[in-house]
């Protein structure tokens, strides 16, 4: 009988899987190497194999101690197969930039998620580094793993994914594309297939945000590169000893807009849904066409699984709340197209202030238009009432026509948005759109803005 004794044998041996469309445009064989069909669905099941193996063999991690990590998911989803089928307890400490998918699932598999702040020092007593560090000192028979400083992450890779890409391909790589996170499998990957062949280029994929490229070309660490970014998985603000520079020939940077983008187009394009690191290499694998020739193999690794990003890049929602679906805006209707069977919000000449200020408070609003019974006379917004509030403490219990401003403007549906915008001025901060039937909608210069590509 083919059977493993447990999950954790099943890691590994994962498929290499020929892009087509996607990379069209590249003049050479271009393969992906799926971790997805690992158990935890990603590339981090192999490493965090080799870590546990490795604090067990020296003493480090013992019966029955609880392992302690920061993550961005996909490593603690690793420690956690490795924890139950083991019988160790498992504590995450994860970024809460991650996807609410990751945290479910890293809790639905028994371990505890401890959530911190993305937009803070790597040297916050906040930060996901500091918080994994305390945690380790505070919790009795527990290890911290640091996945960014433990070289068993680069050698797990060097001892098993090089050797996997090696002889799937028969020794015909020429080059292999990687987003580098920890940095193991960049650096385990790219010391085995070296030896092998020193000619193999091995290229690092970079996010805005990550210091990583600018280190790698001038030996700077420059924090002003250092800034928040969407894109999971890949760049840092660190540098890990798991990045081994020397064994890079370079890094491309991508945007997080074109990962997100690039993450939809390989599942609609190759039918692999994969997750949004894979998006980033993608996008930075075509930056790079200019190094491929029609000889080149080129292996592209694809960290994850899609299913942990359904409520992020494969979310239109969330795509469009950042800017991220190229869609077609040329009239009011694209702009509140999304939100259009919105009831207006307005206030009557006769009601008190301090209606308008609840229905703002109610609504989350800054603008209501202010009818009678002819229909719009007047409108106010929260810089008018701000403004009547300093001047008369008691305007709450004035009737609106004492403080209100002009009429918005009104369009119709059709009217172009570069003319929508012309009527944003100072004084004027919305613009009413006529929807027929004596309807209306409001469009405020947040819409417009959303609105820029």
């Amino acid at each position: 009988m083919d059977f493993s004794n447990n999950i954790l044998g099943t890691i590994g041996n994962t498929p290499l899987v020929k892009l087509n469309k996607i990379v069209a445009e590249i003049d050479a064989l271009v393969l992906a190497k799926v971790e997805t069909f690992n158990p935890g669905n990603s590339v981090k099941d192999r490493m965090a194999v080799k870590m546990v193996e490795d604090a067990e063999a020296d003493g480090r991690l013992k019966p029955g101690g609880t392992i302690i990590e920061g993550t961005s998911g996909n490593t603690g989803m690793g420690l956690a197969l490795v924890a139950i089928t083991k019988g160790y307890k498992l504590i995450c400490v994860i970024s809460d930039k991650q996807s609410k998918e990751k945290m479910d699932i890293l809790r639905a598999v028994g371990a505890k998620v401890v959530v911190c702040p993305t937009n803070v020092e790597p040297t916050d007593p906040r930060s996901y580094y500091s918080v994994s560090k305390r945690l380790a000192e505070e919790t009795p028979n527990s290890w911290y793993v640091n996945q960014y400083d433990n070289l068993s992450n680069t050698l797990a890779h060097y001892e098993q994914t090089g050797p996997e890409i090696w002889k799937q391909t028969e020794g015909k790589i020429t080059h292999f594309v990687v987003g580098v996170g920890t940095g193991g499998t960049i650096s385990g990957v790219g010391k085995y297939l070296k030896e092998k062949n020193p000619n193999i280029k091995i290229w690092g994929i970079d996010t805005y945000g990550s210091v990583f490229k600018k280190y790698h070309e001038t030996g700077v660490f420059d924090e002003n590169e250092i800034y928040s970014y969407i894109t999971e998985g890949i760049g840092e603000d660190i540098l890990p000893k798991n990045v081994d520079f020397s064994l890079i020939d370079g890094f491309t940077k991508v945007t997080d807009k074109d990962a997100a983008v690039y993450t939809r187009k390989i599942a609609l394009e190759e039918a692999i849904f994969v997750g949004n690191s894979a998006g980033a290499c993608i996008k930075g694998l075509l930056q790079l066409k200019e190094h491929f020739r029609p000889d080149d193999v080129v292996v592209v690794l694809f960290h994850d699984s899609g299913s942990r990003y359904v409520g992020k890049m494969f979310n239109d929602d969330w795509m469009r709340e950042r800017g991220f679906l190229d869609e077609n805006v040329t009239k009011a209707e694209d702009v509140i197209k999304d939100h259009i069977d919105k009831e207006l919000i307005v206030v009557r000449t006769e009601e008190l202030v301090s209606h308008a200020i609840e229905r703002m408070r109610k609504y989350k609003i800054s603008q209501i238009p202010v009818v009678d019974i002819n229909g719009f006379v007047g409108s106010v917004d929260e810089t008018d009432l701000f403004r009547s509030y300093v001047a008369d403490k008691n305007v709450a219990e004035k009737p609106i026509k004492e403080v209100m401003g002009k009429p918005f403007p009104i369009v119709k549906l059709g009217t172009s948005i570069e003319e929508v915008s012309k009527l944003f001025t100072k004084e004027n901060d919305a613009v009413l759109v006529e929807l027929g039937n004596g309807n209306h909608h409001i469009i405020t210069k947040y819409d417009i803005i959303g609105a820029i590509k």
